[in-house]
This record gives structure tokens, sequence and C-alpha cells, in this order.
């Protein structure tokens, strides 16, 4: 089977384990229905997610310029307290950051590696959870917009984590912990604009991951280096691909990368 086209970061869906695809022009491949083949990955050139240009990545699947100048890579995405649409106020693109920012927004925790807190639309759940291989969450706070999202973030980001160690992810090497208790004892540093939205009575959400063998250590394919790469497909988590080797691919953040994959 032979495949071609530019990296995005994997579909998902939820069940039990959850479902992979891979998205290119003509055709998609579903992931889990290749583990325990060979998967060759060969990178052929760049293709900026935004103007299609054969330009280095710079980040988040866009070249240097796009990444200044595209809406969907502004400051606001990564740090949601600085969401201004609310206040009708443009940040590159008002009409774009509205859409966006002005629509239910989720606060929770989740367990990857170790507990964190997060940000995502309510549209999104539970897809972000997937795609940081958390095997637990729970929605904390729902608001109306993206800010007060980002300030309670914020507020609880001194009390709890907000990264996730993916290389305890991938190897497995998590604890169970219980949610409902963590959620219950975060309420009392909801900021005041927040409070009336948390949610007080709902259960943790249960992830299960398509892995047949965890690596021990891992060790991260990057394309720019290892142009061409192939081994065993063993498992996949949050956003990588997982290796009878140890080597591990992060699918997300090789987005723009115009590639090859060839399963055998």
């Amino acid at each position: 089977m032979h495949y071609q086209g530019v990296l995005r970061k994997m579909e998902t869906e939820m069940a039990r384990p959850i479902q992979y695809y891979m998205l290119f022009e003509d055709n998609f491949l579903n992931v889990n229905q290749v583990l325990n083949r060979n998967f060759q990955i060969d990178f052929l050139k760049y293709q900026c997610l935004n103007c299609g240009e054969d330009l280095p990545i710079f980040r988040q699947g866009f070249c240097k310029s796009c990444f200044f100048e595209t809406p969907t890579a502004g400051d606001w995405i990564m740090r949601p307290e600085l969401s201004t649409a609310h206040l009708d106020k443009e940040d590159r693109d008002l009409a774009y950051e509205k859409k966006v920012q002005l629509q239910p927004h989720i606060v929770y925790l989740a367990n990857s590696s170790n507990i964190k807190v997060g940000v995502t639309r309510k549209s999104q759940v539970p897809t972000r959870w997937i795609d940081q291989g958390a095997h637990e969450a729970i929605e904390i706070v729902e608001v109306p917009n993206r800010y007060l999202a980002g300030i309670t973030e914020v507020a609880l980001k001194d009390h709890i984590g907000d990264k996730t160690n993916w290389r305890k992810m991938l190897t497995n090497n998590v604890d169970d912990e219980d949610l409902v208790t963590w959620r219950n004892k975060l309420e009392p540093y909801i900021p005041e604009e927040a409070k009336a939205y948390f949610i007080a009575n709902n259960q943790e959400t249960h992830m299960e991951f398509p892995v047949l063998q965890y690596p021990n250590k891992v060790k991260s394919l990057n394309l720019t280096k290892t142009p061409s790469y192939k081994g065993v497909l063993t498992g996949i988590k949050g956003q990588y691909l997982i290796f009878n080797d140890n080597t591990v691919f992060n699918v997300r953040g090789s987005e723009g990368y115009f590639v090859s994959v060839t399963i055998s």
C-alpha cells in the first residue's frame, strides 16, 4: 500500500481502542489496520499548510512568514487568555477570531503523564484529550468564550501543571488519579468571572489507545535529519506513531511535510 501527501494531524474516532486516520488528498489510511506491519515514511518536500509553497516549516505546519501572518496561528491559540474577540478587538482577522473564540470552551483536567489543566473548544472534546495521549480526563468549567477559559486556566496553573511529559506518556509510565477529587479541590481557585460555569456532577472519561507494545525509552524521528525511515508499527498514542525499535514519530509535529508512506 502506498500513500503520498502533506502530513496533518491524524483524525481520530472515539472507540475502544481509539481509531486513527491519516488523511491525504486522494485517500486515507486507517492506521490501526497496519499495526504490526512494516511502515516506511520518506520526506519528499515541504508544503506550508497556508501558502502551499515548498518552504521550510517554521511552526504548526506553516512557513515562517505565514506563521506570523495567518489568523490560525495567533498568540491566542497557544495562550487563550490573550483572546480579545469578546471585546470586538482584532488580532489578525476579527471575523475568524470571533468564529473561533466566541463559542463554548471547556477547561479540563487530563492525565497523560501527570495531571495537567488545559483549554479546548467544546466541539473538540474528546479529540483534544486523545491528541494529548490522555488515558483519563474530566471537564471542570464550560464557559461561553475562549478568554474566560484562558483566565481560568491561568488561575489553575498556580496549583497544577499545564504540560505533558511526552516521553513519560509514550512509555506508559503513568498513574491513575481521581480526577473528580482533583476537580473539587481546584474549584476554589476558579476566577470570579467563571465560577458560575463550574461543572459539579460529571465523571471521568477514559481513553484506550491502540498500542501492542510500549517502548522502554523513546527516540524521536526527525524527518529533516532522517528523511527516510522504516520500522514495524507497534502502537499509536496521542499524535505519535510508535515503532518496534523505540522510535516514535510525532505526526502533528511534522505537519507541512510532504511525504510518501509505504506499508508492506
